[in-house]
């Protein structure tokens, strides 16, 4: 049975089965860093084709492809399914849809920097709720304060409906961290995860044939489709997964905080996008928050408890 990453710090991603060899301290650390640099440059990369294809029909080549790489890497069982277990696996695929759909509408209005740490609220507010600790709230309201100032940290501010896009994209991305310790229990490997991501791929497939129509199948759109693919789900995959044998949960936790961070040089580096100081100040403000709550300790358990 696999084990999600800890909500304080989900990463949206779930372990896999222990297969290979475990790394030392310092390569699992870097391999954690080079899975969030994957993701953070997957997405700017494939905000360099919307002009061409659209938020929806990039998120489609990016969940089609990944679900092609998982189905034929893991090669998951069918038979032996409950009905409840395919609920909670076409849920999981729903989450995933939706998180990804969201995030990918957001990034179009506005840099991914902000539109990343904006989005980290969904995973930080769904620790301090598991938590139930008043100091989790707290770097709830520090991560809160931070996207309110990055909403103003320009003359020009935020697109609201961005915020409000990639703020549904956080709700979904906390959704989607439970839905995978369900699918997790449910599952061995990632069996659970390539039956939902070709879910995923099934739900958006409509949606980005009609938003994109023939563009999804120029050459120029399916070899950067498919990078997307490999940099935002693939590569993290298998680099995260390989790290935790090695990382205690709270050590990864703290490292996944730096998530926006990496997007805001992802936004730099591949499309240019320069965030004021005071937005550069707000999302160290988010990254700070979510550190606290990745190394405050949970809520102990009563005494007696199973």
């Amino acid at each position: 049975m696999s084990t999600p990453p800890p909500a304080p710090a989900g990463t949206g991603r779930a372990p896999a089965p222990r297969r290979w060899a475990t790394p030392g301290r310092g390569g699992a650390v870097g391999m954690v860093l080079g899975g969030i640099l994957s993701v953070q440059f997957g997405g700017a990369l494939a905000a360099t084709m919307f002009d061409r294809a659209g938020p929806a029909g990039m998120v489609t080549l990016r969940l089609c492809g990944a679900a092609l790489v998982l189905l034929l890497v893991v090669r998951p069982r069918l038979r032996g399914r409950s009905r409840a277990d395919w609920a909670v696996i076409a849920a999981f695929g729903l989450s995933l849809a939706a998180m990804n759909g969201l995030f990918y509408e957001a990034l179009a209005r506005m840099p991914i920097g902000a539109a990343v740490t904006v989005e980290f609220l969904g995973p930080l507010g769904l620790a301090a709720v598991l938590s139930r600790r008043l100091q989790h709230l707290g770097w709830v309201l520090m991560a809160a304060a931070g996207v309110f100032l990055l909403g103003y940290g320009s003359l020009t501010g935020l697109d609201p409906a961005g915020v409000v896009l990639a703020l549904g994209a956080g709700v979904c991305w906390a959704g989607y961290i439970l839905l995978s310790a369900e699918t997790g229990r449910r599952s061995t490997g990632l069996d659970g995860l390539a039956l939902a991501s070709a879910a995923a791929a099934v739900l958006v497939l409509p949606v980005g044939l009609t938003a994109a129509g023939p563009a999804l199948v120029r050459p120029d759109v399916l070899l950067v489709g498919l990078t997307v693919a490999l940099l935002s789900s693939v590569v993290p995959y298998a680099l995260e997964l390989t790290a935790l044998r090695a990382l205690p949960s709270r050590v990864f936790g703290v490292l996944m905080s730096l998530e926006p961070a990496a997007a805001a040089l992802a936004g730099l580096l591949v499309l240019g996008q320069v965030l004021t100081p005071v937005q550069l100040f707000a999302v160290g403000l988010v990254v700070s928050a979510s550190i606290g709550a990745a190394r405050s300790p949970a809520r102990r358990p009563r005494t007696g408890a199973v």
